[in-house]
């Protein structure tokens, strides 16, 4: 799972998975930071929904810095990720949604 560990929906999602017993590897995106190829492969699985056009770093950035490549604004605004990213058994989920939710057995 990456994600920012001070998010509450982060909190919410590793709290529910934890007690539905998954075991998680966390990663915060801001302390450690994903690597270039972390990045592309989010990226790859979820498209530019990985950047979170609704947060306050988004809100923030000038229309130039909107205008980068979504790994270039990743990598340089980390809090700026679509949260939680999660990775289990070979799938790739993004956000904490019902649907999410019920298909790691967390609802």
């Amino acid at each position: 799972m990456f994600g920012l560990d001070y998010c509450s929906t982060v909190q919410k999602a590793r709290k529910a998975l934890s007690e539905a017993g998954w075991q998680i590897e966390f990663h915060d995106v801001k302390t450690d930071t994903p690597s270039p190829e972390e990045w592309s492969r989010m990226l790859d699985a979820f498209g530019d929904k990985l950047v979170n056009r609704a947060s306050l770093t988004w809100r923030g950035m000038s229309e130039e810095d909107r205008a980068a490549p979504p790994e270039q604004m990743l990598a340089a605004r980390p809090a700026l990720m679509k949260r939680p990213a999660i990775i289990a058994d070979g799938q790739h989920f993004l956000g904490w949604t019902a649907n999410v939710k019920r298909a790691l057995g967390a609802d």
